[in-house]
């Protein structure tokens, strides 16, 4: 039978229970379990697909074409496994869903209410990623304890205890433990009455994460026993890690996965961790630096490009080296600011988006990385600005752009449209979740991922617009990945260039620590190259100054 964790937050959001989550779910597959990790979101709105970046960050794309929270993201590169959209819910997909059975009258006229209907459907969720091949389900609600959103969550899993039975349930409870430096001591106050405020809704939490930014000691760690009534060693101390990819083994060193089997009655083997320990040693040990540029609109929030961040560190993982990302706000580069903002960098990333804004600085920041053979890689939206760039500063055509930026403009070389120009094809929804690619054979891109079809999620409305492809191959641009059917442009390079790639898809969505993804690993590696031969050439004028 399938058991079931629930892990909530208590004292202040942003804690890391989606890390910690993530950690034990890495920790238990070690142990050859079977996991699927599931977040559960108390806002209102159905998905975060419309939602501001700036807002909530990044929307991670599944699969199966769920735009989803970040924390899939985390979920499926801690995990190392697929998720579906069934791993996110949110309170809007909830509410639609029995708005919508009532009105096709499933309740049979009954007085549909927050208890039961409301809580069915999320428990109903819950067990839906359950089944014979699944041991464990990890569900992460999200908010903090005491928050009016979450209480048909919390209901809902303490109801979850009652369905499955108590050697099938776990619930963990995530806290903050601070420092006061004025007293120079712990205080497990907050945990205390935060647990008191989870206690009230009924679940009795089986144990304790505490969030400190020091070590807690034995006396703290036996009073938040006594007062919180959970076992010694079910309160588990998770300290600040100097990075996130350590979290799990630190988790392992504290217990965490032994007290959960104990309490989840499961006999599996130790766990195997030792190819994470040598990954997290090789990032903290890295033999050479890169700064790659990050030109994009949201860079004042840097989670709205999460999963590009943690795919450049695993490309430079990859290559045993550390990325320092620069964030570059994109409207700067078009302007005073670009010769300083660009200065410097051994790569250049555009990211997807959506809006005019800043658009403009990104295909300045392309131009340059083409201009100056600085390795370049584009996704979505940098994919269409490249095109958009070699168009008018390549094929000379001076108003080349977008619809989805100039609706008016006369040469679309971005649109909605496919050659027929059907804008009910592709307008009206975006291309969302896994698609094939076909590679050219002899292309940096079949090169990257040395084989001929690719899977890659997608999340975008504009395509490149076919009647122009002839004209940007025979310049030098060419579509090293398409559709199957040849219809939609799937990837786009420069054969000259010694790395000018750009995907219409996001690969950033499949990297892994462990498994980093070709492209990324690729342009750091092509970084390194830039790196050595900027330093070469600055050694040979160094010389040249001396002669003279």
């Amino acid at each position: 039978m399938t058991k079931y964790v629930f892990v909530t937050g208590g004292v202040t959001s942003s804690l890391g229970k989606g890390i910690t989550a993530a950690s034990l779910a890495r920790i238990l597959k070690s142990r050859g379990l079977s996991v699927v990790l599931q977040k559960l979101d108390p806002y209102i709105n159905v998905d975060p697909g419309t939602m501001n970046p700036f807002e909530h960050g990044e929307v991670f794309v599944t699969d199966d074409g769920g735009e989803t929270d970040l924390d899939l993201g985390h979920y499926e590169r801690f995990l190392g496994e697929d998720l579906r959209r069934d791993s996110n819910v949110t309170t809007g997909s909830v509410y639609q869903s029995v708005i919508r059975k009532e009105r096709r009258g499933d309740y049979l006229g009954a007085t549909v209410q927050v208890i039961p209907h409301i809580t069915n459907e999320i428990k109903a969720r819950i067990k839906k990623l359950g089944g014979d091949e699944v041991d464990v389900v990890i569900s992460e609600i999200g908010g903090t304890v005491g928050d009016i959103e979450s209480l048909p969550y919390l209901e809902a899993i303490r109801q979850m205890r009652k369905d499955v039975g108590r050697d099938n349930s776990c619930y963990i409870h995530v806290t903050l433990v601070p420092y006061l430096e004025t007293s120079e001591e712990l205080k497990t106050k907050p945990t205390q009455h935060s647990v008191a405020t989870l206690r009230s809704t009924g679940i009795h939490p089986d144990v304790i994460v505490a969030r400190s930014d020091r070590k807690i000691d034995d006396s703290v760690r036996r009073k938040i026993s006594l007062f919180c009534d959970v076992d010694g060693d079910a309160v588990i101390n998770a300290m600040n890690a100097d990075d996130i990819y350590a979290v799990p083994l630190d988790m392992y060193d504290a217990g965490l996965d032994k007290v959960v089997c104990r309490i989840l009655d499961i006999d599996a083997p130790e766990a195997e961790l030792d190819a994470w320990k040598n990954m997290v040693h090789t990032l903290a040990h890295p033999t050479e630096t890169v700064t790659i540029g990050l030109v994009g609109k949201y860079v004042d929030l840097p989670d709205a490009y999460l999963s590009v961040f943690e795919s450049l560190r695993h490309g430079g993982l990859a290559n045993s080296a550390r990325v320092e990302t620069r964030w570059i706000p994109a409207e700067e580069v078009d302007g005073l600011l670009a010769d300083a903002h660009l200065e410097g960098l051994h790569g250049i990333i555009v990211p997807g988006g959506f809006g005019i804004r800043g658009v403009e600085g990104k295909i300045r920041a392309i131009r340059h990385a083409r201009e100056g053979a600085i390795p370049f890689l584009g996704l979505c939206l940098g994919l269409q600005c490249a095109v958009i760039e070699y168009s008018r500063n390549v094929l000379g055509i001076g108003d080349a752009h977008s619809t989805e930026f100039d609706p008016t403009t006369q040469n679309p070389v971005i649109d909605l449209m496919l050659d027929q120009h059907d804008v009910e094809d592709m307008g009206g929804t975006m291309r969302l979740g896994v698609y094939p690619a076909r590679l050219e054979e002899d292309s940096l891109a079949y090169r990257m991922y040395q084989r001929q079809v690719v899977y890659e999620r997608h999340r975008h409305r504009w395509e490149v617009n076919n009647r122009y492809r002839s004209s940007l191959t025979a310049a030098g641009m060419i579509a090293s990945g398409v559709s199957p059917d040849d219809r939609l442009v799937e990837m786009v390079e420069i054969p000259e260039h010694p790395y000018f790639i750009a995907s219409q898809f996001h690969p950033e969505f499949t990297s892994r620590p462990d498994k980093p993804h070709p492209l990324f690993a690729g342009l750091v590696e092509a970084a390194l190259a830039y790196k050595s031969r900027l330093g070469a050439r600055n050694s040979t004028e160094a010389a040249v100054q001396v002669d003279i």
